[in-house]
């Protein structure tokens, strides 16, 4: 499973619906600590099982008592013992009640009725509101999700399956009927999930523990993992999200709470989803569906006066261009694939090492992230220009933080109708954004000598900022 389809197009403007009449609350002044994560100190300790934790005792149906089923009978007793403490404080006069199956089942071997399903070849884990049970494969999927993203990526999708559990429980207080689509259902079980990462990151689970630096990544790094591919419909039977959707959706959860998601409805993923299928002005010639040749002097071309459109306002002179590759610079380090250098007001560009990000994987084999993923990095410099014109500092405690919002307030602005310049978003861009974001030298959020932002969580969040709310937006939250 790549890492997307996706891609960038020269086209007429055209797009989706703009974003950025979703706000998450307002700037109240105070700028996000960059040493914090959602007001949680960044901290790169242990992440999984506690040591020295006796086991729950939960009954499970078909279980082997192995590792994988160990694992995730801790997770789905920790799950529980968390929302029997939130509900009623979440939702005033409720109680929760347990779920009343727990089957395990290997996929490799024997399958098992459940919910009028044979599980026999099938690696999944789901929720079955017919008998109030939840499901796991402990043959295929557990083993995968561990050895992948460690084991707190079981304890993500375990508590995700929950999260159904929790809002069929509330039913309608959760905004849940007969006729819910599915893309409404996934993005608020995401969002329950946050909810309760959130209480296993305060160190209140029994069982796990989740640290807010390299934990919490792994964690993002799994809602990518189980995203949708590239140029599915929000609209389709059984939609889950784009890796953007689903990271946005944990993150309302992870910050704001059970409440938030309970808030979610149908009205509200309209306005808010980016998830959108493949038209046919996504077809580019040369690298075929979804993906955009970054050499290709025309679209470095369509993205420089996007670039140019989307900071027109600022009043700023807008930096050289310079793709004959990176040089030193007076007053910044290098940073490749693209450096600003604020002392000639010059953009350098390292146009192979930018087509090896703007490369996707290919099955089978490594490769780079996208067009997108590289064309945002390009942002990013470009926003530099913009905040050294407009008197920010470069190398300050927020300017990674900064730069990620207005890179995205940036994205935003190309995925808007009205859009002046020829660049737009197309299905699957996002999740490269969120890949980038999430990479250990991510560029998209670092100030002018490549700093990055220490939480991936945070730079995701900032980048959403940009996208969801503007230009203004990122000035006023992240500004010292």
């Amino acid at each position: 499973m790549g890492m997307g389809r996706i891609a960038v197009a020269v086209v007429a403007a055209a797009a989706l619906t703009a974003c950025s009449s979703v706000v998450e609350g307002d700037p109240k002044g105070e700028r996000p600590d960059p040493t914090k994560v959602a007001g949680l100190e960044i901290s790169n300790g242990p992440s999984g099982p506690k040591q020295g934790v006796p086991d729950a005792d939960l009954q499970v149906e078909n279980g082997d008592g192995g590792e994988m089923d160990r694992l995730a009978i801790n997770a789905l007793a920790d799950v529980q013992d968390f929302w029997k403490i939130e509900f009623p404080k979440a939702f005033i006069s409720k109680s929760f009640e347990p779920v009343k199956r727990f089957i395990s089942y290997d996929s490799n071997g024997k399958g098992v009725e459940v919910c009028k399903l044979n599980t026999t070849g099938i690696a999944n884990a789901f929720y079955c509101a017919l008998d109030d049970s939840i499901t796991w494969d402990r043959g295929e999927l557990l083993p995968m999700l561990k050895d992948s993203f460690g084991p707190m990526a079981v304890v993500t999708v375990l508590a995700h399956e929950m999260g159904h559990a929790v809002q069929y429980k509330l039913g309608q207080a959760s905004n849940i009927g007969p006729n819910t689509p599915s893309i409404v259902k996934e993005q608020q079980a995401d969002c329950y999930t946050g909810v309760f990462m959130r209480w296993v990151a305060e160190n209140k689970a029994r069982h796990f523990e989740l640290s807010t630096g390299e934990g919490l990544n792994q964690v993002l790094q799994t809602m990518f993992f189980i995203r949708d591919s590239a140029g599915t419909s929000f609209e389709k039977q059984g939609a889950h999200g784009s890796a953007f959707d689903r990271v946005s959706a944990f993150q309302f959860g992870f910050t704001r709470g059970a409440v938030r998601c309970a808030e979610m409805n149908e009205a509200e993923i309209n306005k808010r989803i980016t998830e959108r299928p493949f038209s046919l002005s996504d077809k580019d010639e040369g690298q075929g569906r979804g993906n955009a040749d970054v050499k290709d002097e025309r679209y470095l071309k369509a993205l420089e006066e996007s670039l140019k459109d989307a900071y027109k306002s600022s009043g700023a002179s807008f930096p050289a261009f310079d793709k004959s590759g990176i040089k030193s610079c007076p007053d910044a380090q290098a940073t490749s694939p693209a450096t600003y250098c604020p002392a000639v007001n010059q953009l350098q560009l390292d146009l192979p090492s930018l087509v090896k990000i703007g490369t996707p994987p290919k099955k089978g084999s490594k490769g780079g992230i996208g067009d997108f993923a590289a064309f945002a990095v390009v942002a990013s410099r470009f926003s530099l220009s913009i905040q050294h014109a407009t008197g920010f500092k470069l190398d300050d405690d927020a300017a990674g933080q900064r730069t990620a919002c207005l890179t995205g307030a940036w994205a935003g602005l190309t995925n808007r109708p009205d859009a002046a310049a020829g660049l737009r978003l197309s299905p699957g861009d996002l999740d490269e954004a969120v890949a980038e974001l999430l990479a250990d030298n991510s560029l998209i959020a670092a100030d002018v000598n490549g700093k990055a932002v220490p939480s991936g969580f945070a730079r995701v969040e900032a980048f959403g900022d940009g996208f969801f709310r503007g230009l203004s937006f990122c000035v006023k939250k992240y500004s010292v």
